[in-house]
């Protein structure tokens, strides 16, 4: 299975949201067809073939579970534009636009709670055949090592240097394969880098980048040691580890390793305290590492990774250079990288907030009085974050809950062409329902992530 750009898991859930129809109707056009039969798959060949239309969809077949998740959207999407353009609602709730409001969210929830699963099942399905990728990656590397090792070697000669270049790189890629064997239900060698919400980590792929430059270039100075006959030269080679020599990368290393742990537990306490939205993505893509949840690139990722990738080719050349030592790394170009590395730290305090309610008035149709807010009568609840990065989904958004007084109001999802005009980010609308006693009620916002927005009062009357 070739590995698909960001827009098809996660950026689906776009399309559910805002996103253009037509965008997706050349992308899963031709399997409108397969709808969402089943739902699951049965152990019987029949009922196999039935669900996916005489092509395997298992959570075993990568290939299925695409093809499965594309038909679900697809239909998904088919369902949404019609029931926008007023297609598809029953006789009985036709007459009522509350009750027809409600049927047509009601559907499109399950629907797309199928979509979500089958999502879900693809993400696991990529991320189980990712060790194999991960695998030929390391190898390819390794491979253009040797060649690159034999062209240079052209006229210079093959030197001892070039042969612990290449059992290190031996070394390190075997112990990544077998990494990427235990953990191949998780991503392979990509397991340690993939956080809790299911999204590659900026500050931990970058901290396991220089983790294996630096233990790739002790191996190399151990091969070397390994391969000395003479005493003067396993002297040299030993003062090669010394700190003097090393200072610049190992205070990288070490910056970027507790930037890893501390930007870990930064953002777990902030999730806790509910001061940031985290919404688990369906599989880690590499653009994770540019992006924050929504798809939206950001300026901390953008430069910590361009920054310490400058520094680690630099790095690189030195080793090569000079491959009897630790590389000395200058300390303008390690300061550079720490000022990076504080900036990107940063940006993950200043990112996110708690939801916030401003205001909520009675919601007026054209040709209304002007009243006070009485059962049954739309509200319009104003505010910000009530949609959180990454949980555009249809699926996600059907979570949203309003509690009015002691009553939980589900946030009714209001299909047009191309995606939802309700719930949105800075505004709802839920109807008052019958059940809350006139007088003064309180409410708030539940989003999909779980947080909760502030409390706001309103008056009810009969």
């Amino acid at each position: 299975m070739a590995v698909r750009e960001a827009g098809h898991g996660g950026a689906d859930a776009g399309a559910y949201a805002g996103v253009g129809a037509g965008a997706y109707t050349g992308r899963y056009a031709g399997g409108a067809g397969g709808g969402y039969a089943g739902g699951s798959v049965s152990g019987s060949a029949g009922a196999h073939d039935l669900v996916h239309g005489g092509g395997c969809a298992c959570g075993d077949c990568p290939h299925g579970a695409r093809e499965g998740h594309r038909r679900a959207v697809a239909a998904f999407l088919r369902r949404r534009d019609e029931f926008a353009a007023g297609q598809g609602l029953p006789a009985a709730v036709a007459h009522s636009a509350s009750a027809s409001r409600q049927w047509v969210s009601e559907e499109l929830a399950q629907s797309a709670g199928l979509v979500a699963e089958r999502g879900r099942a693809e993400g696991q399905a990529w991320l189980t055949s990712l060790w194999r990728r991960t695998t030929g990656v390391v190898w390819a590397a390794v491979v253009l090592l040797l060649l690159g090792q034999s062209l240079t070697a052209v006229g210079a000669g093959w030197t001892e240097a070039r042969t612990a270049g290449l059992a290190a790189a031996l070394a390190v890629a075997g112990a990544l394969t077998a990494a990427s064997w235990f953990h191949r239900a998780k991503g392979g060698a990509l397991a340690p880098v993939i956080g809790e919400d299911n999204r590659l980590s900026t500050s931990r792929t970058v901290a396991a980048a220089w983790v294996l430059f630096v233990a790739y270039s002790v191996l190399v100075l151990a091969g070397r040691l390994a391969a000395a006959s003479r005493h003067e030269e396993r002297d040299v080679l030993i003062s090669g580890l010394e700190l003097a020599r090393g200072a610049g990368v190992v205070t990288v290393l070490a910056v970027v390793c507790g930037i890893a742990v501390l930007v870990r537990r930064v953002v777990g306490l902030r999730v806790l305290g509910q001061r940031l939205q985290k919404v688990r993505a369906d599989r880690p893509r590499a653009a994770d590492l540019l992006t924050d949840d929504a798809g939206r690139g950001t300026f901390a990722d953008i430069q910590y990774v361009v920054i310490s990738g400058v520094a680690l080719v630099f790095a690189a050349v030195r080793l090569a250079r000079r491959p009897d030592q630790l590389p000395d790394l200058p300390w303008g170009l390690a300061v550079v990288v720490l000022v990076s590395a504080v900036t990107y730290l940063a940006g993950k305090y200043a990112e996110g907030g708690r939801p916030v309610i401003l205001s909520v008035v009675r919601s007026r149709e054209a040709g209304d009085l002007d009243a006070p807010i009485r059962t049954g009568d739309d509200i319009e609840i104003r505010g910000a974050g009530f949609v959180p990065p990454g949980a555009q989904g249809a699926d996600r958004l059907a979570r949203m809950v309003v509690r009015v007084g002691a009553v939980h109001v589900h946030v009714p999802l209001v299909p047009v062409p191309g995606g939802f005009s309700n719930p949105t980010d800075t505004l709802l609308t839920v109807p008052v329902p019958a059940d809350v006693e006139p007088g003064r009620v309180e409410v708030q916002v539940v989003t999909a992530a779980g947080a909760e927005t502030n409390r706001y009062a309103v008056d009810v009357t009969e």
